[in-house]
Formats: C-alpha cells, sequence, structure tokens
C-alpha cells in the first residue's frame, strides 16, 4: 500500500493519510509519537521497548520524506528518528484501535495519568 494523501492537521493534531486502495486514517500526534518505530520507543530487540508518557499534547513539526517508501515525522519534543514506513504506517492505522487501547492500559498498569490537551 501507498499513500496517495498525506494531510497534516496542526489544529486537531492529526495525521491524515488515505491509501491507494481508498483507506483513510487519522492519526492522533500523540499515537504516533508514542509508537515511533524508533530503537528509543521499541528498543533494540524484544521486550526493550519504553512506554512513552507525557506526550499528549506533541505536535508534528514537519514531515520529511525518506525516498519512496517512508516518512520521517519531526516532533516538536525534539524526536525525529523514527521512519515510518508505508506498510507500518499501514498497520497503525488498521490496529488503532487495539493499540491505542493496550498504550492506556499500559500507562494505567504504570500508575501515570494522561492530563487533557484541549
Amino acid at each position: 500500500m501507498t499513500p496517495t494523501e498525506i494531510k497534516l492537521r496542526k489544529t486537531s493534531r492529526l495525521l491524515v493519510i488515505t491509501f491507494d486502495d481508498g483507506a483513510t486514517f487519522e492519526y492522533p500526534f500523540e499515537y504516533l509519537r508514542v509508537h515511533s518505530p524508533s530503537a528509543e520507543v521499541k528498543g533494540h530487540g524484544p521486550g526493550q521497548g519504553r512506554l512513552q508518557t507525557g506526550k499528549e499534547a506533541v505536535v508534528i513539526s514537519s514531515i520529511e520524506p525518506v525516498g519512496h517508501y517512508a516518512v520521517r515525522l519531526v516532533f516538536d519534543d525534539g524526536h525525529n528518528t523514527g521512519l515510518y514506513t508505508w506498510d507500518y504506517l499501514r498497520e497503525l492505522g488498521d490496529k488503532q484501535s487495539a493499540n491505542w487501547r493496550s498504550y492506556l492500559d499500559r500507562l494505567q498498569a504504570a500508575g501515570y495519568a494522561r492530563h487533557k490537551t484541549e
């Protein structure tokens, strides 16, 4: 799958991507930040990932194309090392509900209370 359109909506803090099969996903910035494919977030091997906290108000300040297969998202908290391939973005879209629920459960288990951003 390849994106046909990518829209950065800073006010609503959403990245909207439409793929060539017509599927469209709205990715909250926080969701993309806490699911970054970077080693900082994922770790270098199974079970080495780090729970990201305090990312409720993070903003994507820019999107940088990487070849014809990915983008680098630059976040206003300084994070910019994850390469989001088209396949990974599609996977994040397809599994967004389950991934988000898992993230919220992990935050709760860690005793972290998310802060409202609005």
